[in-house]
């Protein structure tokens, strides 16, 4: 199998344990944050698309035939690894998604997981397109005098919790000034996987 550019293998082809039908479980996960986005199967083929063209492709057993996730939607996955499990009958296969992974438009198929950063970040980008007068996030969207003070004062405030050593009220403060920052690197048009993206690349 040869893979595309820049996607890492992280298993033997000939290893591959397929299952009944030739199937093989491939959970989607993302690839900056760790979220779980969905689960899908694969078989040979998809698996050699998938591995080819450096996007994700899966097969239905319903429609029994290959899918290219995204080729309707948009909302396509830019593969970064694909990885076996100890017993090789599953895969992992880590994702840049450009668009919800679920197709009920949600981030992920997995409605009730713990909720990442990211998501904040995709709730901060609905309020920017919502345009409510009445909701704080667009108030400092549409104000970048005050969004920067707010990115001041509540870095500060942070600063004076440590130096404190109050761990409630650090975390508290914590909490506040990455709101302030993930609504900042909106108003510049920049947002949080972006951020993550440099970090990711600074650890390699």
């Amino acid at each position: 199998m040869t893979a595309a550019s820049a996607l890492k293998t992280y298993f033997n082809a000939e290893d591959i344990c397929f299952g009944e039908g030739g199937l093989i479980p491939a959970i989607i996960q993302h690839a900056l944050s760790g979220e779980v986005l969905m689960m899908a199967y694969m078989n040979a083929q998809s698996l050699q698309k998938t591995l080819d063209t450096g996007r994700t492709w899966f097969f239905s057993r319903s429609r029994k035939q290959l899918w290219n996730k995204g080729e309707s939607s948009g909302h396509f996955q830019e593969v970064v690894s694909i990885e076996a499990d100890c017993d090789r009958d599953s895969l992992l296969v880590r994702v840049l998604p450009h668009g919800p992974a679920c197709h009920k438009l949600t981030r992920s198929c997995f409605p009730h997981s713990a909720p990442s950063l990211l998501a904040l970040d995709d709730v901060l980008a609905q309020r920017m397109a919502a345009a409510d007068a009445s909701s704080y996030t667009h108030k400092l969207l549409g104000n970048e005098n005050l969004r920067l003070k707010k990115l001041g004062e509540e870095t500060v405030e942070l600063v004076m919790a440590l130096v404190q050593k109050d761990k409630e009220r650090a975390a508290q403060e914590g909490g506040d000034l990455l709101y302030h920052l993930l609504v900042a690197l909106r108003g510049v048009g920049a947002n949080l996987e972006a951020l993550l993206e440099v970090l990711a690349g600074r650890a390699k």
